[in-house]
């Protein structure tokens, strides 16, 4: 793999051109306290922006650790094939007009081979991207202003979007930012690729990502499994989820998951926490900085307004934060430090009768952090600075600190207004290690996503690769192969003629289902008709259908419940299992649960109880519960199937579940060759 820690790290830098971006860069490096070499390359011109240019990049002094390339499409293929021989550290290629234009420009494809070609070993950021701006260093390759300042240590930011990128240096939230990366095509250099170079920073402490599409799925996991090894927690705002949904749709498994649930469940794997919003990425990276993960999503909640603890406490059913009511020992300290007139609960009002005594705001912070808490929040807006005096409110500040370090245990402040959290504030507070919440909503948002994260099993993700001409099995044919799995099916028997359908379910047994083959969705169809009796009312219903084969089955009694269980080849994240309600409302009722392939038993039952139908799976209201062992063993057996082929979907819908069973009472299956079949 090619280092980039020249690169990232420079001692020089070149900036090869002479428009308005390139003078950009140079203005931009030196106002940010960049003390390196920093030179022009210009052809014609002998200075560009106040610096000193040279004609090419062999005329410098010394070989540039960093460039940044300026020029148009074709001339900058030139530069990087010069730099490359040159042995200079790697570039930065501004220029578009590559594969991301591929449907406007015919060359766009074949320019960016030549670009990677012509780079060799050398590392190159993009093409069609802005650059990266090192704040611990001062180094900014990037051609436009930013709102970063120098810090010592701090999160790096890796993102697809240049613009986006350029919004988040404007962030006045407090969040120290060490790195602002741009990844554009990801021509050579990907986002894995520059995520790994950055976990090798000792001052990194934690990375954040936005992401429009993965760029190599084992890469990316190697990135996630080296970032655990580090200790150094990573969090991902996915975008552009719905345009990468499954392209095969025939199964509902297909259309619950596409490529959403595909990505959470990669991301819940990997052990990365997901948001859905640029400032809840802020806010998580804030608290991932301060104290990285947390062991739960158990947090304690103080104000001194039964109005804000109230937003809190609706707040956090929404992003499924937790609560927990006070124990004794928490109760018996809150009492003796707010006396008789305050009602104690969790999130706690704990009125304005100790404002500005700091020792009983400890005392009632520290008491409340006895608790079994992974955090405790302090709702706190602060006066505006240019009109108001906040002096009171250090004093607050003063005894959070103090309960923190009394308790042990991690501790914020957490405004409800954006507005009334300073950057100034709330770097303060980061150097106190107290986490600066910017916003009530982003707080709980954050601290959800931070609370569900966990290493990654032994087992790597499975990949397949994509198949030629995939086809659907006939029915029959999937139970047959799902069947030498393990998987239970119902007798059954396929035919070809009304008649023979008639004189199959005599071998067969009554009662009987009566299923027309060749149909993706039977139900919606009709081509399905359940609890036949005898041959006649099989003969005449089979003759409605208008299939030309049919299967009998038998039919399956006593189920307590239907799950639909379906595995679908995802080209960005694997193959995503999905578990769900089943039947033919599975769509309508969305309950349902994603996992990667393969998923273990014990976290397939662990998600089996996410789901609302899980009360039905126990025994609802003094029904019998379901054979959880056996619907355990199916699911197992079903991604056994899946990794022993070329399967491209998989899905079984319903499975019925009964107090001694698990049944596959229908069966879907997409498989074709490999490419290289």
């Amino acid at each position: 793999m090619r280092s980039l820690n020249r690169l990232l790290n420079p001692r020089s830098i070149a900036v090869v051109g002479g428009g308005t971006w390139c003078e950009n860069v140079l203005k931009q490096c030196h106002a940010f306290g960049y003390t390196g070499q920093l030179t022009a390359v210009h052809q014609k011109r002998s200075e560009v922006a106040g610096f000193p240019a040279v004609s090419s990049l062999d005329q410098l002094n010394e070989v540039p650790d960093a460039i940044f390339v300026g020029v148009n499409r074709h001339a900058t293929i030139e530069v990087i094939r010069q730099a490359a021989q040159l042995g200079a550290g790697g570039a930065v290629c501004f220029a578009s007009g590559f594969r991301e234009a591929a449907a406007e420009l015919d060359d766009g494809v074949g320019l960016q081979e030549e670009l990677v070609a012509a780079a060799g070993d050398m590392p190159i950021l993009g093409p069609n991207c802005y650059g990266f701006i090192n704040a611990l260093e001062t180094a900014s390759l990037w051609p436009d202003q930013h709102g970063l300042a120098k810090v010592s240590s701090g999160v790096a930011i890796i993102s697809q979007s240049s613009n986006i990128a350029l919004n988040l240096t404007m962030q006045a939230r407090g969040l120290p930012i060490a790195y602002i990366m741009t990844v554009g095509n990801q021509a050579q250099s990907g986002l894995s690729h520059i995520g790994e170079a950055l976990l090798d920073d000792d001052r990194v402490t934690a990375i954040g990502l936005h992401i429009e599409g993965i760029d190599d799925l084992p890469s990316f996991e190697a990135f996630a499994r080296k970032a655990w090894a580090c200790g150094k927690p990573v969090v991902a705002l996915k975008t552009g989820r719905s345009d990468q949904a499954q392209a095969a749709t025939v199964s509902h498994t297909a259309s619950i998951a596409g490529s959403s649930a595909g990505a959470t469940a990669l991301f819940n794997r990997l052990g990365i926490a997901e948001v859905r919003s640029l400032p809840v990425l802020l806010e998580t990276l804030k608290l991932l900085h301060v104290h990285g993960p947390l062991d739960s999503a158990r947090i304690a909640s103080l104000s001194c307004s039964g109005g804000e603890a109230s937003l809190m406490a609706d707040l956090g059913l929404t992003h499924d934060v937790v609560f927990p009511d006070l124990t004794h020992t928490q109760s018996d300290g809150l009492r003796e430090a707010l006396g008789p007139k305050v009602a104690l609960a969790n999130p706690l009002d704990y009125h304005t009768y100790i404002w500005g005594d700091s020792d009983a705001m400890t005392a009632t912070f520290a008491a409340m952090m006895t608790g079994d808490l992974a955090l405790g929040l302090i709702v706190l807006d602060f006066p505006r600075e240019d009109r108001c005096d906040g002096a009171e409110w250090e004093k607050v500040i003063g005894s959070i600190e103090a309960a923190a370090n009394l308790s042990n245990k991690p501790m914020g402040i957490v405004s409800s207004l954006v507005e009334a959290l300073s950057e100034s504030i709330a770097a303060d507070l980061i150097d106190r290690d107290l986490v600066p919440f910017s916003g009530m909503e982003e707080a709980l948002a954050a601290i959800a996503a931070a609370s569900n994260m966990s290493p990654p099993p032994a087992d790597n993700v499975f990949i397949s690769q994509p198949l030629t001409s995939p086809e659907t099995l006939s029915e029959h044919e999937a139970k047959q192969q799902l069947g030498a799995f393990g998987i239970r099916v119902p007798k059954s028997a396929s035919a070809a003629s009304p008649q023979e359908a008639a004189e199959m379910a005599e071998h067969v047994g009554f009662p009987v289902v009566l299923k027309g083959q060749g149909i993706a969705h039977k139900s919606e169809a009709g081509a399905v008709v359940l609890n036949l009796n005898s041959r006649e009312d099989l003969q005449l219903a089979a003759e409605k259908m208008s299939v030309g084969t049919f299967l009998v089955e038998a039919m399956v009694t006593g189920a307590q419940a239907e799950l639909l269980i379906g595995i679908v080849r995802d080209p960005g994240h694997g193959h995503v299992l999905t578990i769900a309600a089943g039947g033919v409302l599975t769509e309508l009722l969305q309950d349902s649960v994603s996992l990667t392939v393969p998923a273990g038993r014990s976290e397939i039952e662990k998600a089996l109880g996410k789901l609302k139908i899980s009360k039905v799976l126990a025994g609802y209201r003094g029904r019998p519960a379901c054979d959880l062992p056996k619907v355990l063993d199916t699911i197992m057996a079903l991604q056994d199937y899946v990794q022993s082929g070329t399967v491209e979907e998989a899905e079984i819908n319903p499975l019925l579940c009964g107090q001694d069973f698990a049944i596959a009472a229908d069966a879907l299956i997409r498989c074709g060759q490999n490419h290289d079949g």
